[in-house]
Order: structure tokens, then C-alpha cells, then sequence
């Protein structure tokens, strides 16, 4: 069987469906061809294999490409002086009131060219590329206006064409209420919903829509007219919910059978219920839970014991995660909310995937899929979870090719 590429003598995580917790492989072999995985297990099954490059891995361990299935990648400016601020002690909601906070970064945002904001966003991504990300999600949300928003998610898109990467684009219109709509919450989420879907949608711009549901940010029946006109042109949706107090927003997701539910430190046992009936993903930012220095955990428990899937994500953004490391989130994943090792590689890989509605083309090491790797320097794979500020990365491979 003919193949363009041979990693040999490596140690796999696969993640693979009907393998127990990491579907480790100690013998095993990656095989792509034309940029998918032709077979990953153990060498003694492999078939017989004609590779035109064999790379001898030493050992090493191979798992998926890393995923980072929530950021806010692409901006203007920065919100250090918030930083000061919170630690002078005012909270999140203050900094918002007082004109800082999303506002503040949609007026550089507004400022910037479509190539000012991918220079800005390419270090913060290089950075994500180097502990091997290979697939990222990146939401718009600091333009709110037509033009800005468009061109926000321009600029994710031109990200993809400039570095060996995956990037799905995620329409967040509904982020913030612009200043040019103070007092009419409505009249904005017309914009969003008669112009700006229909716009995103009819240029491909988005693969989802997403909304901030929030005290600061918009109601449920606000979040529904989003919703609503985001099915009727065909996308999904996922929602910031209960971050900060429990407006049933994760629910509401579940009717609409969101992709995921992101944030969810509030979100109360109804939530859960309705997330694991619809098969949304649960995804947990714990970057943005240190950073507010938030003290009300997301139910993990309650969460695994109903079966919902658990997906990590930096939630790079400005103002509240200025995290670009997957590595050190899922050691906050551990640390914070007492996630396992196992869950923790899962919520960067498979369980990341299926949040970004991805799970059959990404997210493990099984024959059909992009053959996405990252190859790393450890004895076990609990390295990656235990370390902070040390990258084990040894190589990174993005369709098959080694980038």
C-alpha cells in the first residue's frame, strides 16, 4: 500500500472512539497519504506499507494536532490598563460600564486595516502554532458594525493563507452593544440579524454564529433572534454562557442544538440536562476563570456525570484571557478545576473537534482523517498536562506535511 509519508517507532494517543481513555499505542505507526491519515495503531497490524519518506520517531509520542476551539484571536490594540485597573480592584462589569472593556477594543479594532489586524493576530497565533496547534477557532465580535465585522473575519480567514493552519471562523456580532446603539439593544440585534448574518453568510464567512449572553452583553430573547436567523441561513450556534450569573443561556443553546456552550461557571443542573440531551460541548476557559480571578467553579462534576463532552480553549482575547498556550490551559484545567489528565489532552483534540463540528474530519489518529500530528520530546503524556512554561514539542505536522 502506498503511502507519502511513514512515522515509525513512535508511542500514539490516538483518542480514537473504542480505544480506553488515550487509545495509547506503545508500537505504533502513522501513515498518511494526500494529506490524510492512512492508518495509525500498532506496527504488528499496519499493513504492508511502500512510504515514500519514513521518519523515525525514537520513541517520541504522536498525538492529534493540538485544537484550540475558542479564541478571539483577531484585534486591535491592547487592554493593559484594564489589567491595572482589576487589580486595583474594579470588577469586569465596572470596567464594561465605564466604556473599557469590549467597546474599548472594538474602537482599535474599527481602526485598524484588514492587514493591521492580521499583523497583530500572527504573533499571538505563531505562538499557539509552536506547542502544535494545527486547527483554531477565531470569533469576530470587536467590529460590531457591518464593515468591521466583515472585515474581522476577513482578516481569520487571510490567517489561513498565511501560516499552516486550520482556522473556522465564528460570527460574534451579538459581543457588545456599540455606543452608536446605546439604549437600543433591539435595533442592534436587527443589525445583527437582518444584515450582518445574511452578509456573512451569503460571503461564507463563518462556519457559526455565536452571542454573548450575558447581564452585560444581551438577553435570552435577544440570544434567540440571533438564533433564529443564523438557522435560517444555515449555520450553527454556540453561546458565552452563565459566565457570570445564570441566565439559562446554555439551555437555550441546547434548543437550537448548539455546536458548544462555552464559559458556564453558573450554569445550574437544567443547563446540564439540556446540554446532554442535545450533545452540546461543553467548552471551559479556565485562562478567563484565573485571569477575573473568578471563584465559582464550572460544574465539572455535574457535567461528567451527565455525560457532556468537556472541551478546553485558551479564550485568547484582550481583556480577560490574554492566554495564547494550550499547554499552560490544560494545566489550569487541572489545577483549577481538577480535570484529569486524560480529559484535559481529550479537550484539546477530540472533544475540541467536536465542539467546532469537526469530529469526522479532525481530532484523532484514525484512518480517514487530516493527518494533523504533533510530535513531542516526553516519557508520558501526563508531561503535557504537568508542565508550566516548558514546550516539549519536537515537530508538527499539518495535512501530512511536516510544518
Amino acid at each position: 500500500m502506498r503511502c507519502d509519508r511513514l512515522w515509525s517507532k513512535a508511542r500514539l494517543a490516538t483518542l480514537a472512539a473504542g480505544r480506553p481513555g488515550l487509545g495509547v499505542v506503545q508500537d505504533g505507526v502513522v501513515a498518511a497519504l494526500d494529506g490524510r491519515i492512512l492508518y495509525a495503531g500498532p506496527a504488528a497490524e499496519a499493513p504492508a506499507l511502500d512510504a515514500a519518506e519514513v521518519i523515525d520517531c525514537e520513541g517520541r509520542w504522536i498525538t492529534p494536532g493540538l485544537m484550540d476551539p475558542h479564541t478571539h484571536l483577531v484585534f486591535g490594540g491592547d487592554r493593559a490598563h484594564e489589567f491595572e485597573l482589576r487589580l486595583a480592584g474594579a470588577s469586569y462589569e465596572e470596567i464594561a460600564r465605564a466604556g473599557g472593556g469590549i467597546v474599548s477594543t472594538m474602537k482599535a479594532t474599527r481602526a485598524a486595516s484588514q492587514d493591521q489586524l492580521v499583523a497583530g493576530a500572527l504573533p499571538r497565533l505563531d505562538a499557539l502554532i509552536a506547542e502544535g496547534l494545527t486547527t483554531i477557532e477565531i470569533k469576530s465580535g470587536y467590529g460590531l458594525s457591518l464593515d468591521h465585522e466583515l472585515k474581522s473575519l476577513r482578516a481569520a480567514r487571510a490567517l489561513a493563507d498565511a501560516r499552516k493552519v486550520s482556522v473556522t471562523p465564528t460570527f460574534l456580532g451579538a459581543h457588545a452593544l456599540p455606543p452608536d446603539f446605546a439604549g437600543d439593544a433591539d435595533g442592534y440585534i436587527d443589525l445583527v440579524c437582518r444584515q450582518m448574518i445574511p452578509a456573512v453568510a451569503a460571503e461564507g464567512l463563518a462556519e457559526a454564529v455565536d452571542a454573548f449572553c450575558e447581564g452585560v452583553g444581551f438577553t435570552p430573547a435577544q440570544t434567540r433572534r440571533v438564533f433564529e436567523a443564523a438557522r435560517a441561513h444555515g449555520l450553527p450556534v454556540k453561546l458565552h454562557a452563565e459566565q457570570l450569573s445564570n441566565l439559562h443561556g446554555a439551555a437555550l443553546a441546547a434548543e437550537f442544538g448548539a455546536l458548544s456552550a462555552d464559559h458556564l461557571e453558573h450554569l445550574d443542573q437544567d443547563g446540564i440536562a439540556a446540554m446532554a440531551r442535545a450533545g452540546t460541548t461543553a467548552v471551559l476557559l479556565p485562562g478567563a476563570f484565573y485571569f477575573v480571578r473568578e471563584t465559582r467553579l464550572p460544574p465539572i462534576a455535574g457535567l461528567r456525570a451527565a455525560g457532556v463532552p468537556l472541551a478546553l480553549a485558551t479564550d485568547c482575547n484582550p481583556g480577560t484571557s490574554p492566554l495564547t498556550s494550550l499547554l499552560l490551559t490544560m494545566n489550569m484545567a487541572a489545577t483549577l478545576f481538577r480535570m484529569t489528565v486524560d480529559e484535559c489532552l481529550a479537550g484539546v483534540t477530540r472533544e475540541a473537534a467536536r465542539a467546532l463540528g469537526r469530529l469526522d474530519q479532525v481530532g484523532t489518529l484514525e484512518a480517514g482523517k487530516a493527518c494533523d500530528l504533533a510530535i513531542w520530546d516526553i516519557e508520558r503524556p501526563a508531561e503535557l498536562v504537568y508542565r508550566m512554561g516548558f514546550n516539549p514539542l519536537h515537530g508538527r505536522v499539518w495535512k501530512g506535511e511536516i510544518a
